[in-house]
């Protein structure tokens, strides 16, 4: 067997800064930009019983993954071929916590891809592999004490929990998860001649896979634009048509090998473009974590019943949104080509005023919408955050991206040491209401995210020990 080098891999958080819920109809669209925070998925051979007699050995091929940074989050998996139907992936018993958990997106990103690689290049899945999963700390919301502690905090975080009880930040953590561990996956697995990073069929090849997979894994075809941030980065983004995985067998059903080789190396009539899509020099993007989270799920069906109920008032609120967000949109672009993005004070040009003027109308269409469906994408608490932000000497504005609810809310704010300084000083001071807390209790803090805007999507990494330490050992 030909000895496969390390490779690691990196896929970016995501913010819907405008479309919410638009996003979901091939009418409209959504700016998505990314994040700089980032999953990792380290990958590593694991040597054989045959060629050597350490503890370390493996006696029949196996997967083990690792999720260091979370309490009792180790997986270990079995495959085995079934031909036409593909690569049929189960948790081992020897796994140590086959007994209390799950961890579908994982499974199901390595059943599919697995199966992908048998359509292409069967004698290549062979061996047992060890992936290591390590997620940027704005990722998850921290405790106070490790926030007020006064260290700095490492590249990643011990939690001190376990994955399940862990509360996200919002920032899309399973897209791209299952965008990187699938990336490493085909780059472990296949030479670089048939799967690249570098090369536009192969990341295409990898959007379709990681959707089909991501929506497998959440039970339900969402729009995807989470997938499309994870991959390509910023991008203005018209999702696919949902016929596309709703044709698509089950894993392990009859034919799905074929069914799923033809889906992901088909083209696809989502888009993605990144042409004028950008945050002008000067400016910069910020997240403001109110650890909580939302049920988004729940969110959306009620938002899409009551569309369902009232067409015409829907339609004409949905038609004036995705006007207002193209013209947020079109200010961002003409910011970053214009001369005046340089200006010693960004904030007094003519731009930054009809930017202030975008997100005003943009919100006031939100809590439309929010009244009007009795569903809080823009709930008072996130309200009073906004306003309060937003009159801040150099903050353009912000939304609850995406669904909305209680997940980080995004600004756009002058890239400024003295405008970050006014801004932290006030959400130090902030309180998070009862009605907005996952313990209900007050006093919550808002703590602003170590993260910003990211024009690149997923990316191969460096994956010596140097770069990534005794998280992979």
């Amino acid at each position: 067997m030909v000895a496969r080098p390390d490779v690691a891999v990196s896929a970016p958080g995501k913010v819907l800064l405008a479309g919410g819920y638009l996003v979901l109809d091939r009418r409209y669209s959504g700016l998505v930009f990314a994040l700089d925070a980032r999953i990792h998925v380290h990958a590593t051979a694991l040597p054989s019983a045959a060629s050597t007699t350490t503890p370390a050995a493996v006696e029949l091929p196996e997967i083990v993954v690792r999720s260091p940074q979370f309490q009792d989050a180790e997986w270990r998996y079995s495959y085995r071929s079934t031909e036409r139907d593909g690569i049929i992936v189960a948790q081992s018993e020897s796994s140590p916590t086959s007994s209390v958990s799950r961890n579908v997106f994982i499974e199901t990103a390595i059943g599919y891809s697995l199966t992908y690689i048998s359509t292409i290049l069967p004698d290549a899945i062979a061996g047992s592999t060890s992936f290591t999963v390590l997620a940027d700390n704005s990722y998850y919301s921290q405790p106070s004490s490790a926030l007020d502690s006064g260290s700095p905090s490492p590249r990643f975080s011990k939690f001190n929990t376990t994955l399940s009880k862990a509360h996200k930040t919002g920032l899309g953590s399973s897209a791209a998860l299952v965008t990187a561990f699938i990336a490493s996956v085909l780059a472990h697995y296949l030479p670089q001649s048939v799967f690249s990073l570098h090369t536009s069929s192969s990341r295409n090849a990898l959007h379709n896979l990681a959707q089909a997979a991501h929506c497998a894994a959440q039970g339900k075809v969402g729009s995807g634009f989470d997938v499309a941030a994870a991959v390509y980065g910023r991008c203005v983004y018209t999702r696919f048509s949902p016929a596309l995985l709703e044709a698509l067998g089950e894993h392990g059903s009859a034919g799905f090998a074929g069914q799923l080789k033809s889906l992901v190396d088909s083209q696809w009539d989502a888009q993605a473009l990144k042409q004028g899509v950008a945050v002008p020099r000067g400016v910069r993007l910020v997240m403001c974590d109110v650890d909580c989270g939302s049920q988004t799920v729940g969110m959306v069906k009620k938002v899409l019943s009551w569309r369902k109920e009232n067409p015409q008032e829907a339609k004409e609120l949905w038609d004036e949104l995705q006007t207002k967000n193209e013209t947020l949109r079109t200010v961002l672009s003409q910011l970053a080509t214009q001369e005046e993005a340089a200006a010693s004070d960004l904030t007094k040009t003519e731009h930054w005023k009809e930017l202030v003027g975008a997100f005003a109308s943009i919100r006031r269409l939100i809590q439309k919408m929010s009244s009007l469906s009795g569903v809080p994408i823009e709930p008072h608490s996130q309200t009073a955050l906004l306003d309060a932000c937003s009159a801040l000497p150099g903050v353009a504005g912000g939304v609850v991206p995406g669904a909305g609810g209680y997940d980080a809310v995004a600004l756009l704010v002058a890239d400024d040491e003295e405008v970050l300084k006014g801004l932290k000083v006030l959400l130090e001071s902030w309180e998070v209401p009862v009605d907005a807390t996952s313990d209900g209790k007050s006093g919550g803090k808002v703590r602003m995210l170590g993260v910003r805007e990211e024009m690149e999507g997923v990316r191969g990494e460096d994956a010596s020990v140097m770069a990534y330490g005794e998280w992979t050992l």
